[in-house]
């Protein structure tokens, strides 16, 4: 395997990093035209088109949208169903993401106010969204964690109805024991048990629009989240400003910055973690010890083959991967900042000693046990991350994103004395007069 080394020292270093980084996020224009068309239609005829594109793109047949609903009972018979070791793990994970999740809404979202020096109460005030939307990715593989990392949070902020759309393609040789197609019972069970009421066997675009703009079946919603396909992307990037959406992801991404004191096969297998997902995953080592790079890519070559997605795995680490020498750890921690990955793996003796130096990361695991694969499923804390260099800017999916705020502004008599020449200043040298009357009205004339 040839997986890109890097030097810091190297007068190209700078622009082989960008190279590396470089990741196009234009949608193919075929994907926005026929994306364009499916909302269109979906806006158009509802749940007609709903039906028609789920049997055309997942061979599932149904009279009628609400026979592609799944009843409570079926969630909760899927988790019920759940052979005992699962429903455990399940069940652990459950409870440490609600208890994060619930600890972060009591630190996030509490709403306030105060009175100034005329008596002027101002504050802000915080409200759960009353309807979302939650897409799960189907098909090719099953994220009954992306479940519990959508839905829980949701639940904590007080969403008033959880909305689930998850595609069940039906076998393409006719087998489906269930015309519904292919569910996961796990899934359904962690629908269940993160309190979703309403699920549709639905995907890809149709499903974003139908939740964006309603049909006569399915709720319109307030806000979408979870991950999908480039079509689901590209349909989001469409609905957004009709719904709130929560990011549109790119390739997972994790970053590893190294002492060299961990065993190296622990770092070559969590460069893997993220380089299974898909070709596009990216993994990059930052270590100043070169000794250490050797070992790292030493052990990828002789783990590799164990790896039952080895073909994934290189092909992610042979285009996107890579190795980067620095001079010492603080400027590693640069680097970092300057990538702003998504899993951010300090994988130190004296993690905490680097906080202060990482500014921009969209989870930061703290020493050689924190892997990055605990975070995807029970540590707590969100596994939806901001991604390609997002992180700069944007922050984890977390309950904050299930309310909004309102401010609140009581004025009393003596405010209204001294805000309101202010206020009509402005006004007039903005050329508003409406607005400046309006205030002067308060000052010229007080009642109420």
């Amino acid at each position: 395997m040839k997986i890109r080394r890097l030097a810091t020292t190297a007068a190209t270093f700078d622009a082989e990093l960008e190279q590396l980084l470089h990741w196009s996020e234009e949608t193919d224009a075929g994907i926005e035209t026929t994306v364009a068309q499916i909302i269109a239609d979906v806006r158009r005829d509802g749940d007609a088109t709903v039906l028609a594109l789920t049997q055309k793109f997942d061979g599932v047949q149904a009279a009628s949208v609400a026979d592609l609903a799944i009843p409570p009972a079926e969630l909760k018979a899927a988790f019920d169903g759940l052979p005992e070791v699962q429903r455990q793990a399940l069940q652990v994970a459950a409870e440490r993401v609600r208890r994060y999740h619930q600890r972060q809404f009591e630190v996030t979202c509490q709403g306030f106010e105060f009175e100034d020096e005329d008596g002027n109460r101002l504050g802000q005030q915080v409200t759960p969204l009353d309807r979302v939307g939650l897409y799960v990715p189907g098909g090719k593989a099953a994220y009954p964690s992306s479940v519990l990392m959508n839905a829980i949070p949701a639940q904590v902020a007080g969403v008033g109805q959880i909305v689930m759309v998850v595609p069940t393609p039906a076998r393409r040789d006719g087998s489906s024991k269930d015309s519904r197609g292919e569910k996961n019972a796990l899934v359904l069970a962690a629908a269940h048990l993160a309190g979703v009421a309403q699920v549709f066997t639905i995907g890809g675009a149709q499903a974003v629009a139908a939740l964006a703009y309603g049909t006569a079946t399915i709720p319109r919603v307030d806000k979408i989240t979870g991950p999908g396909n480039a079509y689901v992307a590209a349909a989001k990037r469409r609905v957004f400003g009709q719904v709130g959406i929560d990011m549109i992801a790119g390739p997972s991404e994790i970053l590893v910055l190294a002492d060299g004191s961990a065993p190296p096969d622990w770092v070559a297998m969590d460069l893997f973690s993220q380089a299974e997902h898909d070709e596009l995953a990216q993994s990059i080592l930052l270590c100043p010890d070169a000794a250490y790079l050797d070992a790292v890519e030493a052990a990828m070559n002789r783990l590799l083959p164990e790896m039952p997605r080895a073909a994934v795995i290189r092909a992610s680490l042979e285009g996107r991967g890579g190795l980067i020498h620095t001079r010492s750890m603080e400027e590693a921690c640069a680097v970092s900042n300057r990538i702003a990955p998504e899993h951010l793996e300090v994988s130190s003796t004296a993690p905490r000693q680097w906080l202060p130096h990482l500014k921009h990361a969209g989870a930061i695991f703290l020493g050689t046990y924190a892997s990055e694969s605990l975070g995807d499923y029970c540590a707590g804390p969100n596994h939806v991350l901001p991604t390609s260099g997002t992180a700069r800017f944007s922050s984890p999916l977390g309950v904050y994103d299930f309310v909004k705020r309102s401010s609140l502004i009581d004025i009393s008599h003596r405010g209204a004395q001294v805000l309101g020449p202010v206020a009509d200043t402005l006004a007039q040298g903005e050329g508003l007069q409406a607005h400046a009357r309006s205030a002067a009205m308060r000052v010229e004339q007080p009642g109420g």
